[in-house]
């Protein structure tokens, strides 16, 4: 065949080849090795050398590519940050692709750049700097941690954006922002105040139904005013019986709400007195009764959106929880992972600080979800538990796979599953006790790549497969490919750099 019509497989395929020598990997960087870039770039990890050209690419595409690379420590993403491209400094705030629930930080220096930037900073304006910000906010690759020194940091423009979390502050926090020295810093703390004003909040709420109406009634301060009228209206009541800040007359009005999902929330709160959670206990509807009897008194409001993240929801669709501004103290995980309720153990589950001792015991626990969840939050979560997640929970699969912890080898067993993602993990196996031969001729073409790529399929017969369309791809992969077989291979693609080997 043409090695035309197999230049791009090849190309893809050397890019992701774990086993290819800096050398190579460098040669596809160059303009004809577009086809090359996204497997390089952003789907592996590379070495040193190649991070360099990388970084010091006049491409942008291979840029952003880099920029959103999982496996490239944020140290190297974060020399980004000065890019003179705005698209390659919005893909690093962006974070990494997949994106998770979990994304490693960005070093506090980048942070700092990246929320005090100006646009005058940067002569490019296909993208301001606010708008890059607001990408960063929602990418997970700031800690909670840094959000909090962000209250006493010398600059005032970290300080004053430090205000923007008014409703998780501490009163002295608040206070701290309102007296700050630096005008500008004060003034925000002022407009933030407002949050907690209901006269502000009522002036504020918009009539239409909208992110930001929502926004209002699910977090901010209400006025009596408001609620009546949302009462009245039989609107926004979810919302109101989620609020902290609803009044205590109003919530026991909600508490009695023919509408179940609304009295559900309110047996969640986390200031019900004693009689109105009895009474909510014993609910004529069973899910607000699972509700009020889950979380006994006292409570903390960080502890019921620590359960919110999990109650309710399929396991599927929790995976690895993200981290709160206020997160409950580990001994509170440690009680649920204590009760009887599977629904606690399970949010004991998400938490990534327990002990191993309480690890062994969920990991051993008649809940499948509670093992699930498990697997997916801790970092001492058996590797046969993290592979039973990733055979249990297919929409997890994209983040099982960045765990270092999920086994690579020892999946014979794993060859001939029905799903084809278990048996192209499997397929991928450099271990196995006989080449992967008969997947070549699966129907789906992810377990045939992975099988062309194992090394333990014989040298010629990977080099038979890299004249076929269906294998090129996964063959060009295979690590047991010499240096010299790759080079050839780019020199069939007329890769300019054969002539310095």
């Amino acid at each position: 065949m043409s090695s035309s019509l197999l230049a791009e497989p090849w190309l893809r395929g050397v890019a992701a080849n774990r086993a290819a020598p800096s050398e190579v990997l460098l040669r596809l960087l160059a303009p004809q090795g577009r086809a090359a870039w996204m497997a390089l770039c952003q789907e592996r990890t590379l070495p040193p050398e190649v991070v360099e050209a990388v970084l010091a690419h006049p491409e942008q595409t291979v840029r952003r590519a880099f920029a959103r690379n999982r496996h490239a420590a944020p140290e190297q993403r974060g020399r980004l940050v000065d890019d003179p491209d705005a698209f390659v400094r919005a893909s690093l705030t962006a974070g990494p692709r997949p994106r998770l629930s979990r994304a490693e930080p960005l070093p506090d220096d980048v942070l700092e750049i990246l929320l005090t930037t100006r646009d005058e900073h940067h002569r490019d304006q296909l993208l301001s700097a606010d708008e890059i910000r607001q990408e960063l906010a929602f990418s997970g690759q700031i800690r909670a941690s840094f959000h909090r020194r962000m209250l006493a940091h010398p600059n005032p423009v970290l300080r004053a954006q430090a205000a923007g979390l008014w409703l998780w502050l501490t009163p002295g926090q608040r206070d701290a922002l309102l007296a700050d020295p630096d005008p500008t810093v004060a003034e925000a703390a002022r407009d933030h105040r407002r949050i907690l004003d209901p006269a502000a909040m009522e002036a504020e709420l918009p009539e239409r139904d909208c992110h930001a109406r929502n926004l209002l009634l699910i977090s901010y301060a209400v006025s009596h005013a408001v609620a009546e009228q949302c009462l009245a209206e039989r609107r926004d009541l979810w919302s109101l019986a989620r609020n902290p800040h609803t009044p205590g007359d109003i919530v026991a009005r909600l508490a009695h709400d023919p509408d179940p999902d609304v009295r559900k929330q309110v047996a969640a709160r986390a200031d019900l007195d004693p009689p109105l959670l009895a009474e909510l206990a014993q609910d004529p509807d069973s899910a607000v009764r699972a509700r009020a009897q889950l979380h006994p008194l006292p409570r903390t409001w960080p502890q019921r959106a620590a359960i919110d993240r999990v109650f309710g929801h399929a396991v599927e669709n929790v995976g690895a929880v993200g981290e709160m501004f206020v997160e409950p103290g580990t001994s509170w995980y440690e009680a649920c992972a204590a009760s009887a309720d599977p629904q606690l153990r399970r949010v004991a589950a998400t938490c990534p600080l327990l002990s191993a001792e309480l690890v062994h015991r969920l990991a051993e626990d008649a809940d499948a979800d509670v093992r699930h969840l498990l697997a997916f939050n801790h970092p001492l979560a058996p590797p046969a538990l993290v592979l039973d997640a990733f055979i249990a929970a297919p929409r997890q699969r994209p983040y099982l796979l960045t765990l270092p912890r999920l086994p690579r080898t020892g999946l014979d067993h794993l060859l001939d599953h029905d799903d084809p993602d278990v048996r192209a993990l499997a397929a991928s196996d450099a271990g196995l006790a006989q080449p992967p031969v008969h997947l070549l001729a699966d129907p789906e073409p992810s377990v045939r790549q992975a099988a062309a790529a194992n090394p333990r399929l014989p040298l010629d017969l990977v080099s038979a497969l890299l004249n076929d369309p269906e294998h090129a791809e996964g063959a060009a992969a295979n690590p047991n490919l010499a240096a010299d077989r790759l080079h050839e291979l780019l020199d069939l693609c007329e890769l300019p750099g054969a002539a310095t080997r």
